[in-house]
């Protein structure tokens, strides 16, 4: 399922080439698109089932804006409550960060690209500060560029559900 997952990744332009800068700043010469390819209820449920039938966790987690509608989708596969890490403290309501009761949870974390890690550990960090137990992270795309060894350095296994080396090896074939 996870080869057909970066079949269908590529079926639905989520991978184009030209030179894009990424959210850590760096340039690239292709650009992975999960925010607009999700668009497509057959790929957003393709991912959920995947997810939802091969991992344990009490909640699923999405950090705004890329993680949510992944969070969203997990949740009604598997019938399991989720939550939202906001990117900012609001100043007005409830405040906060998480929305969801987390605390004392199995969450698992679902992000929709993973490059160095830095949008999961700041979701790690959010969670563990409210008290969830969080020891893995699901990711559409690991661009394999550090952030499986970032996460490790907070005893966090980043499961990858593509990776861009397979994706670049099946747009060639």
């Amino acid at each position: 399922m996870v080869k057909q997952i970066a079949e269908s990744l590529i079926r639905r332009g989520a991978v184009e080439f030209g030179t894009f800068v990424l959210a850590s700043g760096r340039e690239s010469s292709y650009y992975i698109d999960i925010k607009s390819a999700v668009t497509n209820p057959d790929l957003l449920r393709e991912i959920a089932d995947e997810v939802a039938g091969n991992h344990r966790f009490d909640i699923i987690a999405g950090v705004a804006v890329g993680g949510v509608p992944l969070a969203v989708a997990v949740s009604l596969a598997s019938g399991k409550p989720y939550a939202i890490i906001r990117s900012s403290e609001k100043d007005h309501g409830k405040k906060g960060r998480i929305i969801g009761d987390v605390a004392g949870k199995h969450v698992l974390l679902i992000e929709d690209v993973t490059t160095s890690g830095g949008s999961a550990l700041y979701g790690i960090t959010e969670l563990r500060a409210a008290g969830a137990h969080i020891d893995s992270v699901i990711t559409v795309v690991d661009r394999e560029e550090g952030a499986s060894e970032m996460l490790a350095k907070e005893n966090v296994t980043l499961l990858p559900l593509a990776r861009v080396s397979e994706i670049l090896a099946a747009r060639k074939t």
